[in-house]
């Protein structure tokens, strides 16, 4: 077979075209726009079925410089961490700490579940695991980052990528799917209305203070930018030192460390006013890592690799849409009130428990258009949506990698 190698300045284009690419298939699909499917894994996709055309019948591949990957990667936790802020847990207030202890338990049985489908199977337990929280509550990016770590020693799973972008595109879709009717079943059952108009004052106030837009917008200049960039930099050498510097006995990936570095760094300068994270510009620097870094994972992907798993995969999150249901009916739901708010917080665990959070945002926002605001849902998920579930996944992630059927 003829395979050519790209060096990184090639690879590098290869992989803002792929994002060129999905943004251009995306414009010209509806489903893919309706179910906000990112520019990335429809052009990744898409490439990657391309160059395994080329494989099959031409004897021709591509092979891709890999020096920006773990770059891209890191740099993408360390602005999650980085955006942590834990000023902000007093703005959801009670309603908040109990979504969250809901979200944590469904995370740890969304794997537990995962796992047991997967050993039920006679599949690696692996699968289970990345079609458990690591695609469905994780989503792409943090799936092809514990893809990354799974191909490694002791675990040795080749298809980790495939199994997790697949779970992770499953999930975004099923999730868009099921948050409005699921709530709207809560609804009508119960009978939900809107809570009072003086508490929706009361809470429009709150609401406006953590969301509103200020009228002096802060711009995004080249000082900022390097102030940033600094702060990301430190995350970075503080995190791969501390992945280094750690015994066997406690292996976590790389990414997870740069993620708590930057929670400590953000908060810790946040506490002694040293200097204030602009919020916006990390998201920036986020987003465009996390969008060339899946590029990279999802033109690399080999998706003959992929069929062979199909019906096991087919049958772990044919069971995990299942059970996001049944817990948000019989949990969540009921943990966090069984009021109205109650139901649309549902919509939006939906949404982030198999997607992602602009796919909660959507659920919430259909419910709430149709049937009223529900201020306290859209401070709460957010906020565990964006960022904290991250750190809760990381934990329990690492927790079953520590039972006795994984390899350690």
């Amino acid at each position: 077979m003829q395979e050519i190698k790209l060096d990184i300045y090639a690879t590098l284009v290869c992989m803002v075209l792929v994002l060129l690419l999905g943004r251009y298939v995306i414009s010209k699909v509806k489903f893919l726009r309706d179910y906000d499917i990112p520019e990335p894994v429809v052009g990744g996709v898409l490439v990657a079925f391309f160059i395994m055309l080329a494989r099959q019948f031409y004897n021709f591949g591509l092979q891709f410089d890999s020096s920006l990957k773990d770059p891209l990667m890191l740099t993408f936790f360390i602005t999650i961490g980085l955006s942590a802020d834990f000023k902000s847990l007093q703005k959801g207030g009670k309603m908040l700490a109990v979504f969250l202890l809901a979200v944590a338990g469904f995370v740890v049985c969304q794997n537990a579940v995962g796992i047991s489908i997967a050993s039920l199977l006679g599949v690696n337990p692996l699968m289970g695991l990345l079609g458990g929280s690591i695609a469905l509550v994780g989503g792409h990016g943090t799936s092809a980052a514990w893809a990354n770590f799974f191909t490694q020693p002791p675990y040795n799973f080749s298809s980790s990528l495939e199994v997790g972008m697949v779970c992770a595109t499953f999930g975004l879709v099923s999730g868009g799917i099921i948050g409005g009717p699921v709530a709207k079943y809560l609804i009508s059952k119960y009978k939900l209305e809107p809570k009072d108009t003086k508490e929706k004052d009361t809470l429009e106030g709150v609401a406006s203070k953590g969301f509103e837009t200020p009228k002096e917008q802060r711009l995004i200049t080249a000082s900022s930018f390097v102030e940033t960039l600094a702060l990301i930099a430190i995350a970075l050498l503080v995190g791969t030192f501390l992945s280094h510097l750690m015994p066997k006995s406690f292996t976590l990936p790389t990414f997870v460390w740069c993620l708590f570095v930057g929670v400590i760094l953000r908060n810790t300068l946040s506490f002694f006013k040293i200097h204030s994270v602009f919020d916006r510009e990390v998201s920036v620097i986020g987003n465009v890592s996390l969008s060339l870094f899946l590029a990279y994972a999802l033109m690399s992907v080999n998706l003959l690799e992929l069929l062979k798993l199909a019906v096991p995969l087919a049958v772990i999150l044919s069971v995990q849409v299942v059970f996001m249901i049944l817990y948000v009916v019989l949990i969540t739901f009921r943990v966090c009130g069984k009021d109205y708010d109650a139901a649309v917080l549902c919509a939006g665990h939906c949404g982030f428990g198999l997607g992602a959070t602009p796919t909660a945002m959507v659920n919430m926002q259909t419910i709430t258009n149709h049937y009223g605001p529900s201020h306290v849902a859209f401070i709460v998920v957010p906020l565990v949506g964006a960022f904290f579930v991250d750190i809760i996944n990381a934990l329990a992630i690492k927790g079953f990698l520590l039972l006795p059927f994984f390899p350690s």
